[in-house]
């Protein structure tokens, strides 16, 4: 599916409908370049898997957990330098938590992302500053 939003809050809204639709262990990798609205999106999926949390991006923390009825676990993955480096951190203990997992930068980490995860790549489009073409694949299961 593929959306086009023209405001931070609609690449929110799009966000929130994907998690309405998301179960425990799914796993959501983004790919975008700076600014093109991974957090915001994980805004919007927080919400729609039921986290109340105030959502912040991981860049300096690697990952940050929100608690709901679905846990979030929200991955920054800018700042490492490849996969061995995301299973030091514990990927794997995340994924067997039941939670979502939602995966900023997953091209830097591509050998641990599942094969069955949503991708979710945000990209500029058109000449304004905050318009944004979002791109869902994958997640046989949605």
């Amino acid at each position: 599916m593929t959306y086009i939003s023209h405001s931070t809050a609609e690449t929110e809204r799009i966000g929130e409908e994907l998690g309405r639709r998301l179960r425990g262990g799914n796993v959501v990798a983004y790919v975008g370049g700076l600014g093109m609205g991974k957090t915001a999106f994980t805004r919007g999926l927080a919400r729609g898997i039921g986290c109340q949390s105030r959502v912040t991006s991981p860049t300096f923390t690697i990952v940050n957990e929100y608690d709901g009825p679905l846990p979030l676990f929200h991955f920054d993955m800018y700042r490492l330098p490849d996969s061995n480096a995301l299973f030091d951190i514990g990927w794997d203990d995340y994924l067997d938590r039941g939670g979502v997992c939602a995966v900023e930068w997953s091209e830097n980490v591509a050998e641990a992302i599942p094969a069955d995860a949503v991708c979710v790549t945000i990209e500029r489009c058109g000449d304004q500053e905050n318009w944004r073409r979002i791109t869902i694949t994958g997640g046989d299961e949605l």
